[in-house]
């Protein structure tokens, strides 16, 4: 055994203590060591990882989120290890999580690792020549949810295409999808694609990072169709029918699970004039709107952390509250937009941005057809045969047993 190798295990072995999704077992019979029971994490599996890194220049696509089961931070422990880090790279939300959605993040300098931090959140989206000259190696480990909306998998398609352009390795340690367990949705029209969807996937894709970024490179998505030099470190004991409770909150306005599940179908509000609850206590668990006919349920968004100037602060919102709905086994659903959009008196002031909306559903044809009074059905077989060939496509890259 090397000394990496060796350094590794030791590590390794720091980091599997007792979590709510990581539990361990002992075989009281044999007396042999617990054995993880749950998602090996990519990040865990350090050996796999560790030996790419040797006598290499490093640079992190990370954020809170990047942490072993025991709650340490991957730059920490490779800083303790002697990997030479050069570089952390903090996407929307910051390297600490908690600046607000949309907030444009600065760069600065990590306090506990003393470690310069760039930001790809605001006009610098992409790493450019110049941040990544004294870099050979860049590590991607952010969680997801599994929504195309989410900006993380814009951050890594593009850290992925500087890697490509620059000739930089690119290391995805994967996460588990907590909506990994369904496919749906319209896949995205390239006519609208924005940094809150970049690539031709439904809403709902069934990807974890990893397995997007195997199908980002091998569908030729990058700019110029360049490939990367990428590696996937897989997770271990995972399937995309696995239960994955997530141990921190993702960003600011993802509290807990409910929101993460609910969030396929509410994040569609944002253009509108609803409010998903930013600004309470509740984000994505509550919808209304400052007007009686959307319903009894009352809440008032006020500026909280992580909710600058949240829509509708100071108003008195009338909507629903899902904080009791069955969410993970909702799935996707446009039940709720359409039921807002019927009850809106004014339906031509329903949509605050509708070329945001287009480009959050991936098409303008859900938007139409709202407007024509289609059904949620008749919507939804508009966009199943897309769907149906994304589905064929995605199984070439998948890891995991559905």
């Amino acid at each position: 055994m090397n000394f990496i190798h060796f350094l590794s295990l030791i590590l390794l072995w720091s980091c599997s203590t007792k979590t709510p999704q990581t539990t361990t077992r002992q075989d009281k019979k044999s007396d042999q060591p617990a054995v993880q029971v749950g998602p090996v994490l990519g990040i865990e599996r350090i050996g796999e990882y560790l030996p790419l890194l040797k006598d290499k220049r490093v640079a992190l696509v990370v954020n809170h989120t990047t942490i072993f089961p025991n709650g340490t931070h991957l730059a920490d422990s490779l800083q303790k290890l002697g990997v030479n880090i050069k570089t952390i790279f903090a996407p929307e939300h910051g390297f600490r999580g908690m600046a607000a959605d949309g907030a444009e993040i600065k760069d600065g300098v990590d306090t506990r690792t003393g470690l310069p931090i760039v930001s790809l959140y605001g006009k610098n989206k992409k790493p450019t020549p110049e941040q990544l000259r004294e870099v050979d190696v860049l590590i991607f480990d952010i969680q997801d949810v599994g929504v195309r909306y989410y900006t993380y998998p814009s951050t890594m398609h593009l850290v992925m295409e500087a890697s490509a352009e620059q000739g930089k390795k690119c290391i995805v340690l994967d996460r588990p999808n907590p909506n990994g367990h369904f496919i749906d949705g319209p896949v995205l029209d390239r006519k609208f694609a924005s940094f809150v969807g970049m690539n031709p996937v439904p809403v709902v894709h069934g990807l974890t990072s990893g397995e997007l970024a195997l199908m980002i490179n091998g569908e030729g998505w990058l700019e110029g169709k360049k490939s990367a030099d990428l590696t996937v470190v897989p997770c271990l004991q995972y399937t995309h029918k696995t239960e994955y409770t997530l141990p921190v909150k993702p960003s600011p306005n993802l509290p807990n699970m409910q929101s993460v599940w609910l969030y396929p179908s509410i994040c569609l509000f944002e253009p509108t004039i609803v409010s998903v609850g930013r600004g309470t206590d509740t984000q994505f668990q509550v919808i209304g709107a400052p007007n009686p006919a959307f319903g009894s349920y009352t809440f008032t968004p006020v500026e909280k952390p992580g909710a600058v100037n949240p829509p509708n602060q100071g108003k008195l919102c009338y909507g629903k509250d899902l904080r009791d709905v069955d969410a993970k086994n909702l799935g996707f659903t446009l039940q709720y937009v359409l039921d807002f959009y019927h009850k809106a008196p004014d339906k031509t002031k329903f949509f605050t941005s509708a070329r945001y909306f287009d480009q959050l559903a991936g098409t303008d044809m859900v938007r139409k057809m709202m407007a024509e009074g289609k059904s949620e059905k008749e919507i939804r077989q508009a966009y199943e045969p897309e769907l149906a060939r994304y589905k064929e496509m995605r199984k070439k890259y998948v890891l995991y047993a559905d």
